[in-house]
């Protein structure tokens, strides 16, 4: 007998060993759930065995085109079927799904698609125009194929073919390609690039396969769930929903605009359970027009990640009968990286303290190893005093393979054994994290540090805001001040800057309070994030 025992002479064999892949939900969910709607999308449905079936065209149709293992397909498109159905045909052939955010210009398109690499780009008829021009920029162009949704607003024509008859050429029973080694890639997601140009963050299938089981647990989802699309299917994969769903048997009701009354008439009509949206999301249904409203007889669970929701806003989606999860995550790390979980105690707390609770970004997810506050010089822990700053890392195998073609910018995010997140938190007795700022957010006032995100929560509890962000303004005696840039809420009538910084001088250090108030709508990204970078140019400009 050897020094193990015997044990490391077992063999791993294809009984006891399968690389792990979110493509066997999909396969899963058409033996188990094969009746079972998969689909909604205006008058269109299909089931799991219909899904699954189209799926394997989409793959074998690439397949006969060219596409093999680590190739990359691109996608432009907003949350509709066929986008669905990208997160499991392309990785049926081995390739890279590369997901591209609509909103984007044609250089930043077109720099994708060059450093991607793509050879083939599915491309929404409403966004021909955009692709065109940024195809015009791609020397050796891959092949383009157009989306027709019945539900597009405009658009043009585009591509070699249409998405249907391109499914056409391929088999519905078509045999499919699984991973031989789960750390293949999966996807390929740039980041915003907003000092420069954007990383491609490469995912793998085993992480992939865990962030969306990890989802599933943590959000409760069930074969009973309905989850409405209200999160772009091109951020972070839907952080991973795409496959968490298929994974329980649920519904996918898919929603190519985030407008209040399509939200609305969407749980109504479906009676949706579960949806995920920035914070953005909810101020707007919050202070959506009544007429675009309908009542619902059940709560609808939200999760919600960016900027932690101020607990105003928590508190008045709750009163509208919506259950708020707050998430807490990057590209990086497949979407949500924390949660900040129900304790036993929490539902009896009053609602602001309870609301107050949830705003933290909580503990790790199900599936990754260690989420926790460290000194960024030392990589020693920081007190878990909710006070002393120190910068959020993670590790485990829910963080990303690296950025693609460019080591750089890997080994710095990957130093001492850690995922940097660049977000600065505190640590809390209770183990439960709480983000206070990016490191480029926080104001530095007379040597004092000033969260903006503490800034912004007393703002948010005006009643005649709607939506704030704080940031550094120059100034010549304290270096920084806080600036802050409002949006009255609808209706509010007049409001006034010294009534903005009285309100914020009355709940808070003075010297954390604004020192200039400026009206107007926000920058914001296509997955509601305020762009804070915008801001703080604006008032360069102005200097």
């Amino acid at each position: 007998m050897d020094d193990t025992g015997g044990f490391e002479t077992l063999p791993r064999l294809p009984a006891n060993h399968v690389p792990l892949s979110p493509i066997s939900f999909l396969a899963r969910a058409a033996r188990v759930y094969g009746r079972r709607v998969a689909v909604i999308h205006g008058a269109r449905r299909f089931t799991y065995a219909e899904m699954f079936a189209r799926c394997r065209r989409l793959a074998s149709a690439l397949r006969r085109a060219g596409i093999g293992p680590g190739e990359t397909v691109a996608v432009l498109a907003p949350n509709i079927p066929e986008m669905l159905e990208a997160h499991y045909g392309v990785p049926m052939t081995g390739a890279v799904l590369c997901t591209i955010n609509i909103r984007l210009d044609a250089g930043t398109i077109a720099f994708i698609l060059r450093h991607s690499g793509a050879r083939v780009f599915l491309v929404d008829c409403e966004w021909a125009e955009v692709a065109k021009a940024a195809l015009a920029e791609v020397p050796e162009a891959p092949l383009v194929i157009g989306i027709a949704d019945p539900e597009a607003r405009g658009g043009g024509e585009i591509g070699a073919m249409d998405y249907e008859a391109f499914l056409a050429t391929g088999e519905p029973d078509a045999p499919f390609r699984t991973p031989e080694d789960e750390w293949e890639a999966i996807a390929l997601s740039y980041t915003s690039g907003t000092t420069g140009d954007p990383k491609g963050v490469v995912t793998h299938h085993r992480g992939a396969y865990l962030n969306a089981c990890g989802n599933a647990l943590a959000f409760e989802l069930t074969p009973r769930s309905v989850y409405l699309w209200t999160l772009p299917m091109f951020h972070c994969n839907g952080w991973t929903y795409t496959w968490a769903v298929t994974l329980v048997g649920g519904t996918h009701v898919c929603l190519r605009r985030v407008e209040p009354a399509a939200i609305f008439n969407a749980i109504a009509e479906h009676a949706v359970t579960h949806m995920c949206a920035a914070p953005v999301v909810l101020t707007m249904l919050i202070h959506a027009p009544e007429e675009q409203r309908r009542r619902f007889g059940h709560v609808v669970r939200v999760a919600t990640g960016g900027a932690a929701p101020p607990s105003a806003v928590i508190a008045k989606m709750e009163a509208m009968g919506f259950a708020v999860t707050h998430l807490y995550g990057l590209t990086e790390c497949y979407g949500p990286a924390t949660i900040c979980l129900w304790q036993p105690g929490l539902d009896e707390m009053p609602l602001e303290e309870r609301a107050a609770f949830m705003a933290r970004q909580g503990v790790s997810h199900p599936m990754l190893e260690e989420a926790t506050v460290l000194d960024p010089a030392t990589l020693a822990p920081v007190p878990a005093d909710g006070r002393t700053l120190g910068e959020v890392m993670l590790r485990g195998n829910t963080v990303m393979k690296g950025y693609l073609r460019n080591p750089a910018a890997t080994d710095a995010a990957f130093a001492g054994g850690w995922f940097h997140t660049g977000d600065l938190g505190v640590l809390h007795p209770d183990g439960y994290i709480e983000v206070k700022d990016r490191a480029k957010d926080i104001v530095i006032s007379g040597g004092e540090n000033i969260s903006s995100l503490e800034v912004e929560e007393v703002l948010y509890a005006h009643p005649k805001i709607m939506e704030a962000a704080v940031v550094a303004q120059p100034d010549e005696k304290w270096g920084e001040v806080p600036h802050a840039f409002v949006t009255p809420a609808p209706g509010a009538g007049d409001l006034t800057e010294a009534e903005v910084i009285a309100w914020c001088r009355e709940r808070m250090a003075h010297f954390k309070a604004p020192k200039r108030v400026t009206f107007g709508p926000l920058p914001k990204t296509s997955t509601g994030k305020i762009q804070k970078f915008e801001l703080r140019q604006r008032l360069r400009g102005q200097a």
